[in-house]
């Protein structure tokens, strides 16, 4: 067995993960590239591990959102870009998860209520984390309800990696204590500023067909 294989888990928070498409897609006409995002991932955890990209290996990759009844999503016209978005987790190999989203009208407003999400994240990844045994955990999140997440699964002594993208506002407003819980803690908007063509490495121009 080859002792410098280092096995990562990859756990995506689809709400936060689609915030950060829709705003680099509002101040760049840019996506990021699901794809060129895993290859950065896997060049990350080669250098920490101070082995070659080529030994890091994403052995579980899992995405969490959650989505519009079939009804409601053809009439906001949201069919095509999910069919699409999906057809990417799919050629990457990444599982998807989906809880549906409920509508409320709130003093004239339509809410949208997003229930059990962040607990079935937090669920899925402490127990995949204890049957795969993981070297790596990457969590894509921004929501400090997962700090404890964090701590528990660097119990199972996985150094765990949080990647977060601040497009907004350049930089951080993750919650510090998510920060500073994490082994590592990547903020691409750092990133980006100090290396400018890593943005095109990771994204791609929007599709307009």
């Amino acid at each position: 067995m080859n002792d410098s294989i280092q096995s990562i888990g990859l756990f995506i928070d689809g709400g936060y993960y689609a915030k950060v498409n829709e705003n680099l897609e509002e101040t760049s006409r840019l996506n990021i590239d699901l794809a060129a995002l895993m290859k950065y991932i896997r060049d990350v955890v080669g250098r920490l591990s101070h082995t070659r990209a080529a030994d890091s290996h994403i052995t579980e990759s899992h995405y969490f959102r959650g989505r519009y009844r079939v009804d409601e999503a053809a009439n906001k016209h949201l069919l095509f870009d999910e069919r699409r978005f999906e057809d990417s987790l799919i050629e990457n190999d990444v599982i998807f998860h989906y809880k549906h989203l409920r509508s409320i009208q709130r003093g004239g407003n339509e809410t949208v209520i997003e229930k059990g999400i962040d607990v079935w994240f937090a669920l899925e990844a402490y127990e995949l984390s204890t049957i795969r045994h993981f070297d790596y955990v990457v969590l894509i999140t921004g929501d400090a309800d997962h700090e404890m997440l964090i701590r528990k699964l660097k119990a199972l002594k996985i150094y765990t990696i949080l990647l977060t993208w601040d497009v907004a506002r350049g930089e951080t407003s993750t919650s510090r204590f998510l920060r500073e819980e994490a082994c590592t803690h990547i903020e691409l908007s750092k990133e980006v500023a100090l290396n400018p063509t890593l943005l095109g490495q990771l994204c791609r121009p929007v599709r307009t067909e």
